[in-house]
């Protein structure tokens, strides 16, 4: 009986080429017998998508089953002199399956059954988690533990790490079908918010209150990193907002942790809030000789 592929395919007869491959890779991940593990049906379907396929995926074969249907010579059922189609050579197609179920840039093993049947040999996908660091975690490098199943994986989350590192953990994401390679897991780092440091990039900007008297006269204040304090010297007539330049203070860099970014030390004066008398007195006799 003579078969209707564009039917099949659910495509019309002047589909595209692309219309006909996208189609059929819809239809191949729906029916594909490892999705359908028990469903004999899908598995027939899956069968009749690839002999569909083979045909109209092939600009000389749709020109002949255009021309004669799908009894002419080599087509998939072909009564008068056709091939069987468990003869037809489908090596064109491990690229394409490789594509639909493969999932990484590795590509899936077709190989034809007794019974005519597709065996794959597909890569497992990649997998993506998330993890949430602290900035002084992101400056210092520090251990994650993840739980696949019945194991325990102690993952390092390097120095410098900011939003959007991977972490690669390779073999442990999604398994493979038919014994192939397993995917691999990523992390991606979130850095959380600090309220002492602002970052960007490698570097990273603080605010220092310094008081109006050190400001006017200069002096020396105490900056905090997130390794040690440090001493900083400001000149007088230090003006609110202006930033000193703490080089090599900064975040570790994430390719090369023995270089880090820079930290800016940005100035906020104060002025008291409550004064006495007398010093009103002083301060207004100040802004007089000022």
């Amino acid at each position: 009986m003579a078969k209707d592929y564009y039917k099949i395919l659910g495509v019309e007869r002047g589909a595209s080429e692309t219309e006909i491959k996208k189609a059929f890779r819809r239809l191949a991940k729906q029916y594909h017998p490892d999705h359908n593990p028990d469903n004999p049906q899908a598995e027939a379907r899956f069968k009749e998508l690839n002999e569909a396929y083979e045909v109209l995926g092939d600009v000389k074969k749709r020109a002949q089953y255009d021309q004669f249907g799908s009894t002419f010579p080599g087509a998939g059922n072909g009564p008068a002199g056709g091939q069987p189609y468990t003869n037809v050579d489908f090596g064109d197609l491990s690229d394409l399956f490789g594509s639909i179920f493969g999932g990484r840039t590795g590509r899936a093993n077709s190989t034809r059954t007794r019974t005519g049947s597709f065996g794959f040999d597909m890569p497992g996908r990649d997998l993506e988690q998330t993890v949430t660091i602290n900035l002084n975690e992101a400056y210092t490098g520090t251990t994650r533990l993840i739980t696949k199943g019945e194991r325990t994986i102690r993952v390092n989350i390097p120095a410098g790490a900011t939003d959007g590192t991977r972490v690669r953990l390779s073999g442990e994401g999604e398994a493979g079908a038919g014994g192939g390679q397993a995917g691999d897991l990523y992390l991606i780092v979130q850095v959380e918010p600090n309220s002492t440091f602002e970052r960007s990039g490698d570097d990273l900007t603080t605010d220092v209150k310094v008081d109006m008297f050190t400001a006017m006269l200069g002096g020396e204040i105490t900056v905090p990193t997130l390794g040690r304090p440090i001493k900083l010297k400001i000149p007088a007539g230090t003006q609110s907002g202006r930033k000193f330049r703490l080089s090599g203070k900064g975040m570790p860099k994430l390719k090369d942790s023995t270089k880090h970014g820079d930290l800016y030390a940005r100035i906020l004066i104060t002025v008291p809030e409550q004064l006495s008398d007398a010093q009103r007195d002083l301060v207004e006799q100040l802004r007089s000789s000022l």
